[in-house]
């Protein structure tokens, strides 16, 4: 696609050279960053949410659909979890640090939350849980405050993350295609925005 004319001066598309639809993954100092932001203004249901995202790996659908038994063993927050996916029906297993369990349970504590309820319960009334949407205008909220351009990321950005962090670190396809719960390697590989050649042979090389 070129470049376009209007009113006599040339503009470049939006997306050229990008993959449409693609949010970049948040550097490990973006992610402190929002970490240190949300614990000065005391927010512990953003912190607990935020962790939980970076953690989990999971689309905002399931996120945001979470109970507070699906993450915790009595009145502590699990290392490990399993959720179902909706989009796939297919469980993914992740774990869950020690930081992100002490903001989870700050959380659970600060809003007295029983084992069955949703773990993060909509403020509008006639809805359980919060909504994908909502959970979108916190995901900008937080990338605004840390001084970058919110319409370059969105809820993606918070699943793409550990996982490129992972793969940046291990350069292992398959356990990164695991913890995303994807069925294919290539959807993983179309996810990390990486090239499909040098991906399969690195899958290949660390195959046993």
């Amino acid at each position: 696609m070129g470049t376009i004319d209007v009113g006599g001066t040339q503009r470049v598309p939006w997306n050229k050279g990008k993959l449409t639809g693609q949010k970049p993954p948040l550097k490990l100092r973006e992610i402190w960053a929002i970490r240190i932001r949300l614990q000065l203004a005391g927010s512990t249901r953003d912190l607990a949410m935020f962790n939980l995202a970076i953690d989990s790996k999971l689309r905002a659908c399931d996120l945001t659909s979470l109970r507070v038994a699906d993450i915790c063993h009595g009145s502590r927050v699990a290392a490990r979890a399993t959720v179902m996916q909706q989009k796939t029906q297919r469980p993914v297993q992740f774990e869950i640090t020690e930081q992100t369990r002490a903001s989870v349970e700050a959380w659970i504590r600060a809003a007295a939350l029983a084992s069955s309820d949703y773990l993060f319960p909509s403020r509008i009334h006639g809805s359980p849980h919060l909504s994908t949407r909502q959970y979108a205008r916190l995901v900008h909220r937080w990338i605004r405050a840390i001084g970058l351009d919110d319409t370059a990321y969105g809820t993606h950005t918070m699943r793409r993350t550990k996982a490129s962090l992972i793969y940046r670190r291990t350069k292992n396809l398959r356990a990164v295609q695991l913890l995303l719960g994807h069925t294919k390697l290539e959807s993983t590989v179309r996810y990390l925005g990486i090239e499909v050649d040098d991906a399969l042979e690195i899958a290949e090389q660390t195959d046993v």
